[in-house]
């Protein structure tokens, strides 16, 4: 929890700060007032489009459903969408460009989502028809708020992905909406290309089993969007600072595919070269991924109440025990005792 009083998380549900991209900017061209809006859903404006910030998921929640009754938009959702796409990922969409078929790719967003936030959650899953398959997006905050604008703008960002992995003109089988239409019906098979069913059990798509087995190549528009992105993140020039490999290691920790090779590739280099131009920081790879590894745990075990679950995670860790193993080393004490030390007044640590 932000030690900010004016900017509470409601709850340990927390989600990136990337889940709002593009929403000041709709707001405002929408005649709204987007930082009225994000203070009154306890977002500070400044974090919004942040990767390494996470807020409270039900806040965002908010401020989606409530930008939506502020400016007389009924179909915000889809329009917030449309400003969003695989970037707002980060490292799920890195992991999926390693994959090599389209169901793979799946795979991966489905098992790295919680390094996006942990109460979102895809399944793929088989239908009665033996030539189709059900994309299930779940928005899984309990008890659940009003959140009909969010479910579309994950439906939104979802199929803008799917179009991203088959093709611009690609169209899921059925489009299966949990909530009534909020506009006409028409609009929504408009903007999908396809039937949209209403009222649904689930959120999310009908696709043909056979788009699972589609392959991805390492001069795919996935892996080309992924380059462009990382563009944005470390610029395209040549990565020759400290800040620039260390961004790059924090994008990647989440994946399991962290490593010098790994981020070389990422940024261009040959190993070595990465390796030399790391020496004359008078570092090396392995203390530069430990030391982002201590300054991302000492943040958020300060500024949130993330669960030590998902911390290992962000991290890298695929056992909690080993977040603890590192703690001890980083700050001499377990990741709980550090987080009540570093909320007390003095930030004196006890041990």
């Amino acid at each position: 929890m932000s030690r900010d009083t004016d900017f509470m998380i409601d709850d340990m549900s927390l989600i990136r700060a990337t889940s709002l991209q593009g929403y000041p900017e709709l707001v405002r061209a929408l005649g709204g007032d987007p930082a009225a809006l994000l203070r009154a859903a306890r977002i500070p404006p400044g974090a919004v489009g942040d990767f390494d910030t996470y807020l409270g998921h039900r806040n965002v929640v908010a401020a989606i459903e409530t930008a939506a009754t502020a400016t007389g938009t009924p179909d915000f959702g889809r329009q917030l969408a449309e400003r969003q796409g695989i970037e707002i990922l980060g490292p799920v969409g890195a992991a999926a460009r390693t994959a090599r078929t389209v169901g793979e790719a799946l795979e991966a967003f489905s098992h790295y989502l919680s390094a996006y936030s942990p109460s979102v959650r895809m399944a793929v899953a088989a239908r009665g028809d033996p030539g189709q398959v059900v994309i299930d997006l779940r928005i899984a905050l309990q008890p659940a708020p009003d959140h009909r604008q969010t479910a579309e703008l994950t439906l939104g960002v979802a199929l803008n992905i799917l179009k991203l992995l088959l093709g611009r003109t690609y169209r899921p089988v059925t489009v299966h909406v949990p909530h009534a239409a909020l506009t006409p019906a028409r609009q929504y098979e408009a903007y999908y290309g396809a039937p949209v069913r209403f009222a649904e059990p689930l959120c999310g798509f009908t696709i043909r089993k056979s788009d699972l087995d589609r392959q991805l190549t390492a001069d795919s528009s996935v892996h080309q969007a992924l380059r462009a992105y990382l563009d944005t993140v470390v610029g395209a020039g040549e990565p020759d600072t400290y800040e620039s490999v260390q961004l790059v290691i924090r994008h990647l920790l989440p994946t399991g595919s962290l490593g010098l090779d790994a981020v070389a590739h990422q940024l261009r280099v040959h190993p070595r070269t990465l390796q030399r131009r790391l020496a004359r920081h008078g570092t090396t790879f392995e203390a530069l991924v430990d030391h982002t590894r201590k300054d991302l745990a000492d943040r958020l075990l300060r500024d949130t109440d993330m669960v030590m679950t998902q911390l290992a995670g962000v991290l890298g860790y695929s056992e909690q025990s080993v977040l603890v193993w590192a703690c001890r080393r980083w700050f001499g004490c377990t990741p709980t005792q550090h987080r009540r030390n570093s909320r007390r007044p003095s930030g004196r640590a006890t041990g």
